[in-house]
């Protein structure tokens, strides 16, 4: 895939530099249509890691939204017990059990994927530290989400090329040993200090997320609603996210295109059945319709 011409640029109150604000429509720039003879090999395989015990429903969330946003294969690596639920829910995905050591991922998991989604409900035991040194040392690029975030601030090192890190504030705030109301205060300088500190593109959630990378004008998301803050939202972005960055995206076009898919999906199934009450699974069908933007209705 490739970008279109950039949105026009504006300046933005809290940032010192020229922001580009993205709108449902710009998902024209980056989703256009397939050709009639692409295949499956040509969507990208991702790979979605996480699922401690008791947390299995968090990368099944994000499996299903890597599907749902067009990726052309998706391998699931989570605690064993998780894996028939996993299926039962969504076979499209190619479940695999892991227990406490390493050895499951010597079968070519992280070779095979283009892009590692690791996160989802990994827990920040010795499991979820294992998994995720092992994922950094293969140097795939990785979308890092939840408890990836969480022992990447306790035991800092440097990211893959191509790397996504998609941390709500107080994620952010412990990345850069802060507190959660000085995000707050200055979200853009903070997305970009995340940016230049891991060398990696940055997508700071919340009211109008953030995307910023090295070297880049920051991007801003012009949609979303009070409805999506409810537990399982951002494992569908990490989802959506690796998903549009193995089917080709740059890191930056990927964040971006993949935080306003996720929120203009949040708006659209918010405008079908309300806000209070609105489930990350309520987006699904949405990612299709809308990551589809050229389709006949």
């Amino acid at each position: 895939m490739t970008a279109a011409a950039p949105n026009d640029i504006n300046a933005v109150p809290g940032s010192d530099a020229p922001v580009e604000s993205l709108q449902p429509h710009d998902l024209r720039r980056w989703l256009q249509p397939r050709r009639r003879d692409s295949h499956k090999g040509e969507h990208g395989r991702v790979l979605c890691i996480g699922g401690e015990h008791g947390h299995g429903g968090a990368i099944l969330l994000a499996a299903e939204a890597a599907l749902r946003s067009g990726a052309g294969l998706v391998d699931v690596l989570t605690r064993q017990p998780h894996v028939a639920a996993l299926l039962a829910r969504l076979p499209e995905a190619m479940a695999h059990g892991h227990a406490d050591d390493a050895d499951a991922l010597d079968a070519g998991f992280i070779d095979a994927a283009d892009v590692i989604a690791i996160g989802p409900g990994l827990g920040q035991g010795a499991w979820g530290a294992m998994l995720l040194a092992r994922v950094l040392a293969a140097g795939k690029p990785a979308v890092l989400d939840a408890d990836a975030l969480n022992l990447l601030a306790a035991s800092p090192c440097p990211l893959p090329a191509g790397s996504i890190l998609t941390p709500h504030p107080g994620e952010a705030a412990r990345l850069l040993g802060i507190d959660t109301a000085g995000v707050q205060r200055d979200r853009f300088g903070v997305a970009r200090r995340l940016a230049g500190q891991f060398d990696a593109v940055v997508v700071l959630k919340g009211a109008g997320s953030i995307i910023a990378a090295p070297k880049r004008s920051p991007r801003q998301v012009d949609a979303g609603n009070p409805g999506m803050a409810v537990g399982g939202m951002g494992d569908v972005l990490a989802g959506v996210v690796a998903s549009l960055h193995a089917q080709g995206l740059d890191a930056f076009d990927a964040a971006s295109c993949g935080a306003l898919l996720h929120a203009a999906a949040g708006d659209a199934a918010a405008r079908e059945g309300g806000e209070r009450g609105l489930l990350p699974t309520d987006l699904m069908p949405w990612l299709r319709r809308l990551a589809n933007p050229g389709r006949s209705e």
